[in-house]
């Protein structure tokens, strides 16, 4: 009798028009991100590692979601040519090239209000196609670096200057990897917000969604922050962030997941996400709704020899072995902490050596 129920739920969600693939959506959005055609230009960022946030007489705004990119803009014949390339949430030394064919264009830098703000002006020749980078030097040049992980800021929102300040005070690291739970309802306030304590921030943030930015009916996290699940490289290193906002990851994302995977099985290969795929100590739900789900991604992460997963979700710290891969979740960015670990608000600051893997993996408390 208890199946027949269950069984005749679920057909009345089917009939219900009720969605089984609550991410669907979602990935299906992140498809559409840094898209725009505006003034006979038709703008593509590659990889939609950049989000479009405003197109209006000549300018071009847009929000980056990795520390380089490359934007494709096809000109028709009389359109406009000159344009201002604005890019908020860059790398403090990101240059702007633009290649019509294998000939340079001439770019000129502009004065901007901060670090992560960088402004340029460009000629897209009428009835061609250009490729803009977006990108700081030497960026696909295997190097050493060191970025700063971090999750779960919710409702510490109005003070979460003083986590960027500690950032800020470490010359060596290079961009934040955000792993979800900006916010503490996804509203557009609050992201609003969010975007403009990070002004605070000397490095640019990218992220990837929560739970909590699903709290909003409406949300809008890619309209800010571009896409939930997203792929880049830097100086070596592969970065791979999926969208766990659900306890779940689209059937879509997956096909995306396993060809990033297969980008990165050669490199040091990092990947992000919000809920973690197991919960280490199991005093809480804080893993994927489905153990089989999990069970199956961590055999894929662990055939394709990733390197370190790192998760939020659960509001401390805690350093584990996730099929054999360094794992460490750090929910510290300020959310209702867990009661009695010592942990606070935190960050972590890691090292990364491509050719070697990721070296050092260090806990930095805030308070």
């Amino acid at each position: 009798m208890r199946n027949v129920r269950r069984v005749a739920v679920a057909l009345a969600l089917v009939a219900g028009g009720c969605s089984m693939r609550p991410a669907e959506e979602r990935a299906l959005k992140d498809l559409e991100v840094g898209r725009v055609e505006a003034s006979g230009v038709a703008f593509t960022v590659e990889d939609g590692l950049a989000v479009v946030r405003q197109v209006e007489a000549g300018t071009l705004t847009l929000w980056g979601s990795a520390p380089a990119f490359h934007v494709r803009a096809v000109s028709s014949d009389g359109a406009n040519e000159t344009w201002t390339v604005v890019v908020r949430n860059a790398m403090p030394d990101a240059e702007l090239t633009v290649k019509v064919g294998d000939e340079p264009q001439v770019v000129d830098a502009l004065p901007g209000p901060l670090p992560t703000v960088k402004t340029w002006r460009v000629r897209v020749p009428a009835g061609a196609e250009a490729r803009m980078t977006v990108a700081p030097p030497l960026w696909d040049q295997p190097m050493p670096f060191r970025f700063a992980a971090l999750a779960d800021v919710q409702e510490a929102l109005p003070r979460v200057g003083d986590i960027y300040q500690r950032i800020n005070a470490d010359p060596t690291l290079r961009f934040i990897f955000f792993s979800g739970d900006l916010t503490q309802r996804g509203t557009v306030e609050q992201l609003e917000e969010f975007q403009s304590r990070l002004q605070e921030s000397r490095i640019p943030l990218f992220a990837t969604l929560g739970n909590h930015e699903l709290l909003n009916p409406d949300p809008r996290f890619h309209e800010y922050f571009g896409r939930g699940n997203l792929h880049f490289t830097f100086q070596g290193a592969h970065f791979t962030m999926i969208d766990s906002g659900n306890g779940s990851l689209d059937p879509r994302a997956e096909v995306e997941l396993d060809r990033w995977l297969e980008a990165g099985r050669d490199a040091v290969h990092i990947l992000g996400t919000h809920i973690p795929l197991v919960d280490p100590i199991g005093v809480r739900n804080g893993a994927f709704a489905s153990r089989n789900e999990a069970a199956s991604l961590l055999a894929k992460l662990a055939r394709a020899r990733l390197d370190l997963t790192l998760y939020g979700h659960v509001h401390s710290y805690y350093a584990f072995s996730n099929a054999g891969i360094p794992s460490f979740i750090s929910g510290g960015g300020g959310a209702i902490p867990e009661q009695f670990d010592g942990v606070g608000r935190h960050f972590l600051a890691v090292e990364v050596a491509p050719g070697q893997g990721v070296r050092t993996v260090s806990l930095v408390r805030v308070d």
